[in-house]
């Protein structure tokens, strides 16, 4: 295979060949023939790669060819032609893109090497040489009679045809001085190579010359130094010049001339001749007191023969008959590049020194490190073996044996003979060097050691270190001498050294060796080329501390700063530290900006630390606002802190975060400022957060001096709180008068009032891990809080957190109600306002008076994720509990027991019973699993309802009370709706505690209608039995649905809608029973229609107000989340309304319905059985706890005892709604009688300013 490849590509290269003859037929005519044409270009081309041939257009190639023939074809023997020029096809028939170079010499040894070299001086690159030697016959007027080795020897010259394509010059003086260039160069090759041979000669004439009259040398030094010069004369020294100089004194001076005859090579009288002597000074002068055998040196002139660089000096002394020197045979040339590679102990001279030294070091050769030193001898390079004196070698050697394998930057200089140059060893980690590395280090040692030019050579050994060589050629006539090796060694050293190096000293500077080279082990290789671009070491350590203090995932390390090339621009730095992710810029940029900062630009860069668990580094260019002087030590540690929170979510992402930099606030600070807030705009103060945020952030001054009012009244550390509250409230009086906007002023009293209204809070309280509590809450003086819409509570207590709010109402001391979950977030409190005005009338059947309470989830789950949605419901359910006990008192042992790090303006306050109630109906246990971690008194009767206690859903005890009130509405009209079937349009579901519970009351329930926040259903003929047993079915099903109704058991025209449907196709008998014309109804229209429709009962067991009064506006019914399905009072067309859920009409729509001919009572009356026999439950649990705590009673007997009541608890409650309707109907039925009483007690309640 291999032999089929070669003869195809020896086809695929002759075929080459043949299109360039071709085409070299149709270039212009040429002085050779076509015969001679051909000839050529098989030679010219024969050692041309067939890759290279491919790559270019054989008209191209027949062009050149054509052209270098045509330049060659007259020539004198023993004169080279050059030329330099840029074919152009007008004037040479051809063109090319780079500058072309032509050569024809007689061939002779560094022809091309040469010429090379004198291209590469004009800083040109070779792109291509072709240079093929030709045997050719010439005329006697020098031109080509035939080409190859034709005729006898004596006719055939051999010569060099060199075309070579340089970078293009395009002036004219460019193309001159290369040419010119090129020209020396083969000047100096024949002259070099035509004396070679007697300097060869005279090399051996002069080895045997050596020291004949020097008795005073050592015999050893003596025939080594003989044996060296013979060495080099056999073929181990390129001779490129030889001159005899003679030293002679001159009016007391000694000078040094040169014998003009001796010269030889480039040295040769033709060359060189004519100079006159110098004057021995300086250096020499102490070779001429103190002479030597032989000098090595360098040139001050670059060869231009065979390799670049400066060419070696090799000085012989001559002496007379009395060893008094009296001149030099001086060879000048190259070492051949194998001496470069053989070992110093078959150099003569070499082995010499190289013994000396290890002798003088002490070190055995066997031994260790008498093998290391012989091995950095071998790899030293030659020059400084030939040119350095035992001495220096010595001192280099033991220099560099002293840094093995040890990664350290060090330097050795050793100056050259007579000044003209430095040779510069560099030592530097293998790991560190780069082209960068090697440019600075040159860049160092020419501007310290005063260099003209600098030849550089690099060694990489198998050892950590690099070495590079650097040779510093100064300024003729100059000798330096103002240089200190230290000092360029440390420039050096700071050069070489890594940016991770300089990270890594930093870092052991600051921490310690252990832990700082721990960290640069960790970080060190972690960064990437931008961030290492973009910062310093010094500063990057910083981050690296940042970095290592961040834990886990859930962490953020963060660093604000000014940067210090910019530090008084007002700019600002804030960097994130953290695992694995960015913060998303959609993220970031808010919380900042809320911060009072305008982002500029953010840099992030991503880290690979050594534990392989990757890390972000997000930084931020930011400018504050400019109302907002900064003292960044006075705020740095508050707004990482306050960001860190914003974060996690422990605080939230809004403008009261401004207050942080303007106002000096820590993240908690703000949090008050901020729950204070939330609870305003509950109240109805008709100002939006934004517009409050914007305020406070207008008067920092007042914003701290709002917290610092609150710390004096509530801050258990405080003392004389009450003098520093006076003043405090005098200075914000005092910057009031400075506020000029009505509204501001309004705001700021605002806060103040509230401040000023508050009695306890749980601010100052921490978890067991000493973090705050999750919310902040305050009990509130409910009739001291400014602007607050009546009815006003006794007290309040509010909630707030980032991720939920609660308020928790009472109307007096001994108050109790349920807890809501509520999804009317902006105006909760009104909600629950409207709530425990009803419970207050609700609980006249009970001892304590009318509370409720609710919250708001402020980030709830997906909706579709049920189970996720009721978790984070259970979360704040608890938070809200825990937030009210937090600031109760406690009973222990008798005796009150005020809460902890809570400072009390009221009486003692233990009473705080609390209910389930929409939401909440299996939360029971969750509320007093909460009590029972804080202890409280009431144990599990603080929550009526769960496991040990009455389960209102299951005992169906609110239903039951509500269908009391029904049945009474429909027995004074002669009807049994036990017995006899009616009609009924549902507000609920059958998972509903109130509604599912009561239509199960009847099993002669026609349900023609229901709806809840999702789904609607119609079942227009309803079959009593089936769709009894359907809705027992539900109603036992967790957490059904109108959707999970069975279709087929619903009658003709009907179905289940969802309320998101754009429109709902009406059935005929629909249409027939609803009264309408329209075919089709947007989902809120035909629930309009159903709440109107005609039916006997409408049964209220959802959540929302439903019915208002024409006179009402939608806004006055307080449930914006209803405002598309609220009807009018006298548009029912129901006989009875039965009010299982709270809060379905206003007290004027259910007047405007029963003066319409409807049946109703309120729904503090139908639905108060929950609340009695949440009562009865509680007041049983505190009896039975009494005597457990006594002994009366085993602890595991108590839950058996009440279970055995349940019966008798229902009968109770139920007795009494009975009986409370009863009461209701005999006073309609005397209500002509008694007007005047009635008068007189609406006189008495508005004397009381109850009305």
């Amino acid at each position: 295979m291999r032999a089929y490849v070669t003869i195809t590509r020896e086809n695929h290269r002759e075929e080459l060949l043949n299109s360039v003859r071709a085409a070299l037929k149709q270039q212009r005519p040429v002085v050779a023939g076509k015969k001679l044409a051909a000839t050529f270009v098989d030679l010219f081309f024969a050692r041309v790669a067939t890759d290279e041939l491919e790559q270019r257009d054989p008209a191209d190639l027949a062009a050149l060819a054509a052209a270098m023939l045509d330049f060659g074809w007259k020539r004198q023997p023993g004169v080279a032609k050059v030329r330099a020029y840029n074919p152009a096809m007008d004037t040479h028939g051809w063109e090319a893109r780079s500058t072309i170079v032509e050569i024809v010499n007689d061939d002779m040894p560094f022809l091309v090497d040469s010429v090379s070299m004198a291209v590469a001086e004009h800083h040109c690159t070779v792109h291509l040489t072709i240079h093929p030697t030709l045997d050719v016959v010439r005329d006697g007027d020098g031109n080509i009679t035939d080409i190859g080795p034709r005729g006898n020897g004596r006719d055939v010259l051999t010569e060099s045809f060199v075309y070579m394509e340089i970078d293009r010059q395009n002036s004219r003086h460019a193309l001159r001085r290369i040419r010119k260039s090129v020209e020396e160069a083969l000047a100096d090759v024949r002259a070099a190579v035509d004396d070679w041979s007697e300097m060869r000669d005279k090399a051996l004439a002069v080895s045997q010359e050596i020291g004949v009259t020097r008795a005073d040398v050592d015999d050893e030094w003596l025939s080594e130094t003989r044996d060296f010069v013979d060495w080099m004369a056999r073929d181990h020294f390129t001779f490129l010049g030889y001159k005899q100089y003679d030293l002679r004194d001159k009016d007391g001076e000694l000078w040094l001339y040169p014998d003009d005859a001796t010269g030889l090579g480039l040295l040769n009288s033709k060359r060189s001749g004519g100079k006159e002597g110098r004057k021995i000074s300086g250096e020499a002068q102490e070779l001429v007191d103190n002479p030597e055998l032989i000098v090595f040196t360098k040139t001050n002139a670059r060869a231009t023969v065979h390799r670049t660089g400066y060419m070696d000096y090799v000085g012989v002394m001559r002496f007379d008959g009395h060893g008094r020197i009296i001149g030099e045979h001086r060879f000048l040339g190259q070492f051949t590049s194998g001496v470069y590679s053989r070992a110093p102990r078959d150099i003569p001279l070499l082995r010499l020194k190289v013994r000396n030294v290890l002798q003088r070091s002490g070190l055995s050769r066997g031994g260790h490190g008498g093998k290391a030193l012989m091995h950095i001898l071998d790899t030293l390079p030659r020059d400084e073996l030939f040119q350095g004196s035992e001495e220096e070698i010595y001192t280099l050697a033991m220099g560099i044996l002293n840094l093995q394998e040890r990664r350290q930057t060090r330097l050795f200089i050793r100056k050259g003979r007579f000044g003209r140059f430095f040779s510069c060893l560099v030592y530097i980690p293998r790991d560190r060097f780069n082209t960068e590395v090697r440019e600075n280090i040159q860049g160092i040692l020419r501007r310290a050691l005063k260099g003209v030019r600098l030849d550089y050579t690099v060694q990489v050994f198998d050892t950590p270190l690099a070495r590079v060589h650097v040779f510093v050629r100064t300024r003729p006539g100059e000798d330096v001498v103002d240089y200190n090796v230290v000092e360029i060694e440390q420039r050096l050293v700071e050069a070489v050294r890594s940016w991770q190096d300089q990270l890594e000293e930093i870092l052991v500077g600051k921490v310690g060796e252990g832990k700082g080279l721990e960290l640069a082990r960790r970080f060190g290789q972690a960064f990437p080329a931008a961030y290492t671009e973009d910062v310093g070491p010094w500063v990057a350590s910083f981050d690296v501390l940042n970095l290592a203090a961040v834990k886990d995932e859930d962490d953020l390390g963060m660093s604000l700063y000014r940067p210090r090339k910019r530090r008084g621009s007002g700019m600002l730095r804030f960097k994130v530290f953290r695992y694995h992710h960015t913060i998303p810029l959609s993220d970031a940029v808010p919380m900042l900006e809320n911060m009072g900062l305008r982002i500029v630009s953010e840099r992030p860069y991503e880290l690979n630390p050594a534990d392989g668990r990757t890390m972000w580094i997000q930084d931020f260019d930011m400018i504050p606002g400019s109302q907002i002087e900064l003292k960044l030590d006075q705020v740095r540690d508050i707004f990482q802190e306050t960001f860190l929170r914003v974060w996690r979510g422990e605080a939230e992402n809004d403008g009261f975060n401004r207050l942080v930099l303007s106002a000096r606030l820590d993240w908690r600070q703000v949090s008050l400022i901020r729950a204070v807030c939330k609870y305003l705009l509950q109240t109805g103060l008709p100002f939006s957060q934004p517009y409050m945020e914007q305020t406070l952030a207008d008067y920092p001054v007042i914003a701290r001096l709002l917290v610092e009012l609150f710390e004096a009244r509530f801050d258990p550390r405080f003392r004389k709180r009450d003098e520093a509250a006076g003043v405090l409230e005098h200075c914000l009086h005092e910057e009031l008068e400075e506020v000029r906007s009505l509204d501001a002023d309004r705001i700021l009293r605002s806060f103040i009032g509230v401040i000023k209204a508050a009695l306890r809070t749980n601010y100052y309280q921490v978890t067991a891990d000493g973090e705050p509590k999750p919310a902040i809450a305050f009990k509130l003086d409910s009739s001291k809080v400014p602007e607050l819409p009546e009815p006003r509570p006794m007290f309040e207590i509010f909630v707030y957190a980032p991720h939920m709010e609660g308020v928790h109402l009472r109307g007096g001391e001994v108050a109790r109600g349920g807890l809501r979950w509520s999804d009317r977030r902006e105006d909760f409190r009104t909600e629950v306002l409207g709530l425990m005005k009803a419970q207050m009338v609700k609980n006249t059947v009970i001892v304590p008076v009318g509370a409720k309470g609710g919250f708001v989830l402020k980030r709830a789950p997906d909706t579709s994720d049920r189970d996720a949605v009721l978790a984070e419901g259970v979360r704040c359910y608890r938070h809200f509990v825990s937030s009210l006990l937090d600031i109760t008192d406690n009973i222990v042992d008798g005796d009150i027991v005020p809460p902890p790090d809570v400072v009390r303006y009221d009486g003692d306050d233990p009473y705080l019973v609390v209910a389930a109630d929409k939401g909440t109906a299996t939360f029971s246990d969750i509320a007093n699993d909460v009590a029972e971690s804080y202890q409280f008194w009431l144990g599990d009767a603080f929550a009526s309802g769960g496991s040990v206690g009455y389960d209102h859903k299951k005992m169906g005890i609110t239903a039951r009370g509500a269908w009391e009130s029904v049945k009474r509405h429909f027995r004074e009209m002669g009807r049994d709706i036990q017995r006899e079937s009616f009609d009924v349009v549902g507000i609920g579901d059958m998972s509903g505690d109130v509604f599912g519970n009561g239509m199960l009351l009847s099993d002669h329930i026609r349900l023609k209608a229901a709806f809840n926040h999702l789904h609607i259903f119609i079942d227009p003929d309803p079959d009593p039995a089936a769709s009894y047993a359907e809705r027992d079915r539900l109603f036992e099903l967790p957490r059904s649905g109108w959707a999970d109704y069975d279709a087929k058991l619903i009658s003709k025209g009907g179905g289940v809608w969802s309320r998101q449907e754009k429109s709902i196709p009406l059935s005929p008998e629909l249409r027939d029973w609803l009264g309408v014309a329209e075919e089709r109804l947007a989902p809120n229209e035909l629930i309009r229609a159903l709440l109107k429709a005609p039916a006997d009962l409408l049964w209220n067991g959802g959540i929302g107000t439903y019915v208002k009064a024409r006179s009402e506006s939608q806004s006055d019914a307080g449930d914006r989340s209803n405002d598309g399905v609220r009807v009018n009072g006298r548009d029912l067309r129901c006989l009875v309304v039965g009010e299982g859920g709270n809060l379905g009409f206003t007290q004027r729509g259910r007047i405007e319905y029963a003066l319409n001919g409807g049946r109703l009572n309120t729904d503090f009356i139908d639905n108060s059985a929950g609340v009695n026999c949440s009562d009865h439950e509680v007041n049983i649990k505190i009896l039975l706890n009494d005597a457990v705590r006594a002994g009366r009673l085993m602890q595991k007997s108590r839950p058996r005892l009440m279970a055995s009541m349940t019966d008798e608890v229902a009968g109770l409650v139920l007795r009494s709604n009975y009986l409370q309707t009863q009461a209701i109907s005999m006073m309609e039925a005397q209500a002509t009688a008694r007007l005047g009483e009635h008068g007189d007690f609406i006189t008495l309640l508005e004397h009381r300013n109850v009305l």
